[in-house]
């Protein structure tokens, strides 16, 4: 999914990609656990992921973890990537989201609720 986001890169991406940047839209809580691994709260319950790919102010992909936080083959994950367009000037947010946990229609509308919690965030 793209939506349009009415902020520059600098400014949107620590809202991607830090533990606070994230837990002012995206879930309850985050929190650094170790390394690269952080701690995702919903609804008092934990979800660790691994930051497994990250291009400053670009893009970053998160991937979760069991519940023993360890590595799962065909795990869900998360890809947050920002598009500008060099015609318009306008710049992008690709939420790639590889989870099962959804219908299509659920988690766009899922999606859709949260972007617009993140531009409130950054005034976009």
């Amino acid at each position: 999914m793209e939506f349009p986001i009415n902020a520059s890169p600098k400014i949107l991406f620590p809202y991607l990609a830090t533990a606070s940047g994230l837990s002012q839209w995206f879930c309850d809580d985050v929190r650094y656990v170790e390394g690269q691994r952080l701690n995702f709260i919903w609804d008092h319950e934990n979800h660790y992921a691994e930051i497994s790919g990250q291009r400053l102010n670009k893009a970053v992909r998160f991937v979760f973890l069991d519940e023993h936080r360890q590595s799962v083959l065909d795990a869900n994950s998360l890809e947050f990537t920002l598009d500008s367009s060099q015609v318009t000037d306008e710049v992008y947010l690709r939420v790639v989201d590889y989870s099962s946990a959804h219908d299509a229609a659920e988690q766009h509308e899922m999606w859709e609720g949260l972007v617009a919690k993140l531009r409130d965030q950054v005034g976009g």
